[in-house]
């Protein structure tokens, strides 16, 4: 099934079904879950590695077998870092999950200080999930939805596939493709060439992305020689991702309500061969840098951009985060019928951030290639939502051999040291051949480096 997912992605990046034979997959075994979420995680990152086997095909004249672990695969979708001595931040807030409302189940999204105050303007102030939840038995799922997500927070009540698919929203995303890709023009010369075994060096990559997919996809690119610049708002944090996927990034702020940090910007954007980001749709329009100005900014542009609900419909421009996501598009709702539980049961890791971000990086390797080889200038937009169809139009899982534990081989030997402390990652998932995945710097926080490329 794994190949069954990587000719759809593939596809949707616009690469060539001729290459697909180049890809081997190695390893067995499943993460548990209602859904073949190892065959997802799979087929993501080798279209990723099939992205960046075919852009070095150009620089050496041969292109390069890409050999994918899913086992490997499936534990990068959890997590790749392992601390020494220290331990990672909660990944919650304390009020964040799923809530009992009076007709099923919704979830609070409240990672965010000003989304946890906007789901409090609507329930009240609660210091834990027993209190809340006495707040959320008094609504119906779909009213306290639509009222946390008036207030300006995120929420989703639980769906099935059904209700999801006859949904507007559903419906709309279903005629989406998985990757929207236009050819918005044909750009100047590109004197740039990939350099053999670090295909992505050269390359600068404007990040402006929050958890997690858009991180995924910036952290791949800068595991192979590309400088990537995050850009935060002053007042953004994620604590609980930092430290695993800040890898090899520098990390700035910027508020672009100032004059002086918009021109900063701007020169930035100018110098950028790739824009990665995740705003709502037409966020960055609202700014002033809608499309046309963005390649004004930056001739050539390579656009990559996610949005949580798909890019059509009319919540095009809704808050949302994979968990929610997940519970929207009735895969909580499956989850729970196949575990036979009393709850939502999502999946065992947040794989369609995992699998949108591998995705994301495939459509910016293979813009850069449609440059180099025809002048071609791609916008690539994505969505969770219309990555979860994918997932759950695949159906049941059907390899029950979970997958073996992890143990210390499966480790890099390098030490990593983060701001946090020493730490080892898992070993990389895939091999291209002649190309080695390494970052050039260890995980940093968030606005630690200075607005400027390097």
């Amino acid at each position: 099934m794994a190949q069954s997912f990587l000719n759809e992605m593939w596809r949707a990046v616009g690469g060539s079904e001729a290459l697909l034979d180049g890809v081997t997959v190695t390893g067995r075994g499943e993460l548990p879950s209602a859904f073949k979420v190892s065959d997802f995680a799979t087929a993501a990152i080798a279209a990723s590695g099939l992205a960046l086997a075919e852009l070095s095909a150009s620089a050496t004249g041969a292109r390069p077998a890409v050999t994918v672990d899913r086992r490997l695969a499936s534990f990068w979708i959890l997590w790749s870092l392992r601390p020494i001595g220290w331990t990672m931040p909660a990944p919650w807030d304390p009020i964040a999950g799923d809530y009992e409302a009076k007709d099923g189940w919704i979830r609070l999204h409240t990672n965010a200080p000003h989304h946890r105050e906007a789901a409090q303007r609507v329930l009240g102030e609660h210091g834990d999930k027993d209190t809340m939840a006495a707040a959320v038995r008094g609504w119906e799922k779909g009213t306290l939805e639509q009222a946390i997500v008036t207030a300006g927070g995120c929420a989703a009540e639980m769906r099935s596939l059904l209700q999801w698919q006859e949904h507007e929203q559903g419906s709309a995303v279903a005629g989406e493709p998985l990757v929207l890709r236009d050819t918005c023009l044909r750009g100047s010369e590109f004197d740039w060439q990939p350099e053999p075994g670090r295909p992505l060096k050269g390359l600068r990559v404007l990040d402006l992305t929050r958890v997690l997919a858009g991180p995924v996809a910036t952290r791949f690119l800068a595991g192979f020689g590309a400088e990537v610049l995050r850009i935060d708002p002053p007042d953004w944090d994620e604590p609980a991702v930092v430290p695993e996927v800040t890898l090899g990034k520098r990390c700035a702020r910027l508020d672009l309500m100032r004059p002086q940090d918009r021109a900063t910007f701007e020169e930035l954007l100018s110098g950028a061969d790739i824009l990665v980001h995740g705003y709502r749709a037409d966020a960055l329009a609202a700014l002033g840098y809608d499309e046309a100005r963005r390649q004004s900014l930056s001739p050539g542009l390579i656009d990559v951009s996610l949005d949580a609900y798909g890019w059509s419909g009319p919540w095009r421009e809704r808050r949302g985060f994979d968990s929610l996501v997940q519970m929207s598009s009735g895969i909580a709702d499956a989850g729970m019928a196949w575990k036979q539980a009393d709850r939502p049961v999502p999946l065992p890791a947040q794989a369609l951030d995992h699998a949108t971000g591998y995705l994301m990086a495939a459509a910016a390797i293979r813009g850069i290639t449609q440059r180099l080889t025809n002048r071609e200038v791609v916008r690539s937009r994505l969505s969770l939502a219309r990555t979860a169809k994918l997932l759950a139009d695949a159906g049941p899982s059907e390899d029950r051999s979970l997958l073996a534990p992890e143990t210390e081989d499966d480790q890099a030997p390098a030490i990593e040291r983060t701001f946090w402390g020493e730490a080892r990652r898992l070993r990389p998932p895939f091999a291209v051949d002649g190309i080695d995945m390494a970052w050039d710097r260890p995980a940093t926080p968030l606005g630690s480096a200075p607005a400027r490329w390097s």
